[in-house]
């Protein structure tokens, strides 16, 4: 009796104890849905392509089949880019060197479409190979991985010697590949020290093959990346590995 005595005492303490706490913390009243609502700043309008892969009204054409006026040679950053253009395509010449944009970008969503050579030459990185680079130091690989081997950080999709694509979904030589890529550019301090690390998603032919990945630093063919202090805003840039490659359709959208 004496034991339900007590508990009968220790649960009327509860109620009482939960009705104080009740009364010293109200109910917050209803919040009505339009407290979670803003109608600023509205998003400004833009006109997308006519199909996907075209460039919407607000982006920057780079390369849209009729000039190079928009690049120079990556060698000094200020000669002429020396590739060829074939058919409204840019064509990498051999032997002439990469060529960049002559704007600097940081934050941006990129589209670019390539084309690797239909004369199969060579296996693994010496097969239809060139390189897209972000800032012109970190690179999404570039390559005819479409029925070659070689080490998987460094096929098609790649970020080169970092990060493998999650798939492949590469078209064969001659066909068209389409790559979209968001990228975030890295932060520095006042010293020199990295604040956020860049990161990147890419797309290729309309599949996700890298998941929004954190860089380890510019691409390295020898050794570990590590970050250097630079500019917030670079110029892209392409590679000229000895490969006829093909290019058509290059945009981008600072974000």
């Amino acid at each position: 009796m004496k034991k339900l005595f007590s508990l009968a005492l220790m649960a009327s303490g509860m109620m009482l104890s939960q009705l104080t706490l009740a009364q010293q913390n109200p109910t917050p009243p209803p919040m009505p849905p339009q407290a979670t609502e803003f109608y600023t700043p509205v998003p400004p309008k833009i006109t997308p392509g006519a199909q996907n892969n075209l460039p919407p009204s607000d982006a920057i054409v780079l390369f849209d089949g009729t000039s190079l006026n928009n690049f120079v040679s990556a060698k000094d950053g200020n000669a002429p880019a020396e590739w060829k253009i074939e058919n409204g395509e840019l064509v990498v010449v051999r032997g002439k060197g990469d060529i960049q944009s002559k704007l600097p970008f940081g934050d941006a969503q990129y589209h670019v479409e390539w084309s690797a050579p239909t004369e199969i030459v060579g296996e693994g990185q010496g097969r239809g190979n060139s390189g897209f680079f972000l800032m012109g130091m970190y690179e999404v690989q570039i390559l005819d991985s479409y029925e070659s081997k070689t080490y998987t950080n460094g096929q098609a999709g790649s970020i080169y010697k970092q990060h493998p694509p999650l798939v492949n979904p590469l078209r064969a030589p001659g066909e068209w590949n389409y790559y979209d890529i968001i990228f975030k550019a890295p932060r520095f301090d006042k010293n020199g020290m990295v604040t956020s690390p860049a990161t990147v998603t890419v797309l290729i032919n309309g599949v996700v093959v890298q998941n929004n990945v954190i860089l380890k630093g510019p691409t390295e063919y020898i050794g570990i990346p590590n970050y250097k202090a630079h500019a917030e805003a670079l110029p892209i840039k392409l590679q000229d590995h000895g490969n006829p490659v093909r290019f058509r359709n290059i945009w981008v959208r600072p974000l």
